[in-house]
Parts: structure tokens; C-alpha cells; sequence
């Protein structure tokens, strides 16, 4: 093993390894990937993602970095929200950077077409291929968890950020309720994987989706987190009972 364990839904594995083993779900997920978020959230998580964008507020001339955005469904929001402003008050088209480690993941959401605003990029949340200093905000939604080290991806974050810039982060996380907590539980590791296994032919995946926002730090410990990788106002607002969480810091 290369340093301290990676989590692999309940596993632990070597570092080196977790890319490859996300890449492996998520090659195989890639086309049926939105049409499974639909089914395993009754359409839920297109809610929690207008909020998310309703929060962001897209601006005309912003560069926004839309981190682990494989189909694109948030940077065609923030597309359609910088275009409406811009038809308003005018200014520059908003650049949208897609960025996504997984090739199969890309070409799913190009096949679903974009937006002017919108450019398309293999890489890696640890890495960024862009300057310091150079985004006026940084979203990342359902694919922290799935990055080999949470808090280098969230220096990184920081660094691609401008001063003023925001960050935001929706994530699975904690039902705030003991009852919510074990019903979620049930429906989680019983029916996600039977749906994965229907709909898509592949339990394993979801089996893995399931249990890496299980071993997903809860919403304090994150925010904490944030704070250390150079974030300020670090805080979170729990959606659908804390099913999910849309956390956010600025760049200060």
C-alpha cells in the first residue's frame, strides 16, 4: 500500500488504486447514469440541483468550474441562468469548465448536447488543468466522495478560486433524525441495488454508490474540512432531512 487507506464503499484499498476502481463504476454507469438518479430519488435530485444553482447565482463573464460534472446536467443550469441575466443587463458569456475524470462519463453528457458556455475536460479533482486563481466559483455535486483524497480535492478547490470566489458542494449525507436515518438505510442497500440491477444490469455499482455515502464524513466533520483547506463562512444547509447537503465557503 502507497500511504493510508482509501475508502472503496466499504473496503479499504490502496490509494493507487481507488481511480481505477471509481473509473470502473462509473464506465459502466455513464449511460444510464441520469435516468438512475431520476429513478432512485422519484426525481428529487433535479430539486436539490435548482437549489444548488439558485445558490450560485450564475453571473455573465463568470468562469464557473463545474468539478466531476460528467453529463453536464448542473452546467446547463448555470448556463441558461448566466444567459438569462446576461439578456437583462448584458456583459460577456459565462465559461462553464466541465471537468470530470471519467472519459465515459463526458461523452455520455456531449451526446446530450450543450450549451455555447459549456467546455468539456478529462481530469482529475486533484489536479485541475487550470490556473490559480482563476474561477469566480467551483461546484462539485455527487462526486467528492469519490475522490482518493477529499481535502487535497478541496485545496485544490481553493487554489482555482478567485478572492470572493464560492464554493459549493452538494453531497449525499447524514439523515439529521434517528427514524429518517434507518429508513433511508432500508430503501438505500435494498432497493438501489435491485434498481441498479434491473435498470442498468449492474448491482455492484450501485451497491458501491451506496456504500461509499456511508463511509462519506457527516456535515460537521466536512465543514470542518472546508475550513482547513482555506475556506471561510464554511457552513451547509441539510436538504430532504439531511438525505443530502449542499455545503459552501468562500475564498477570502
Amino acid at each position: 500500500m502507497t500511504g493510508p487507506a482509501a475508502t472503496f464503499g466499504f473496503r479499504d484499498v490502496d490509494p493507487a488504486e481507488k481511480p481505477r476502481l471509481v473509473r470502473g463504476v462509473f464506465d459502466k454507469v455513464a449511460s444510464r447514469y441520469d435516468l438512475m438518479n431520476d429513478l432512485m430519488s422519484a426525481g428529487v435530485h433535479r430539486l436539490w440541483k435548482d437549489a444548488v444553482a439558485a445558490r450560485l447565482n450564475p453571473q455573465p463573464g463568470e468562469v464557473i468550474v463545474d468539478c466531476a460534472g460528467g453529463t453536464g446536467d448542473m452546467a446547463r443550469r448555470f448556463a441558461k441562468m448566466a444567459r438569462a441575466a446576461q439578456l437583462r443587463r448584458g456583459g460577456d458569456d459565462a465559461a462553464i469548465h466541465i471537468i470530470d475524470y471519467n472519459a465515459e462519463m463526458i461523452a455520455a453528457g456531449r451526446e446530450r448536447g450543450g450549451e455555447p458556455e459549456i467546455t468539456w475536460t478529462v481530469g482529475d479533482a486533484q489536479r485541475l488543468p487550470l490556473p490559480d486563481a482563476s474561477a469566480n466559483a467551483y461546484v462539485i455535486s455527487f462526486g467528492i466522495r469519490n475522490v482518493t483524497d477529499i481535502s487535497a480535492a478541496l485545496r485544490e478547490a481553493r487554489r482555482v478560486l478567485k478572492p470572493g470566489g464560492r464554493f459549493l458542494c452538494l453531497e449525499f449525507s447524514q439523515p439529521a433524525t434517528e427514524a429518517l436515518r434507518r429508513a433511508y438505510d432500508a430503501y438505500s442497500f435494498k432497493v438501489i441495488p435491485a434498481i441498479g440491477e434491473l435498470v442498468a444490469k449492474d448491482r455492484a455499482s450501485y451497491q458501491y454508490l451506496v456504500e461509499s455515502i456511508r463511509r462519506f464524513p457527516d456535515q460537521k466533520t466536512f465543514v470542518d474540512l472546508i475550513t482547513k483547506a482555506g475556506f471561510s463562512r464554511a457552513g451547509y444547509t441539510n436538504f430532504t432531512g439531511g438525505v443530502a447537503a449542499l455545503h459552501h465557503g468562500w475564498a477570502v
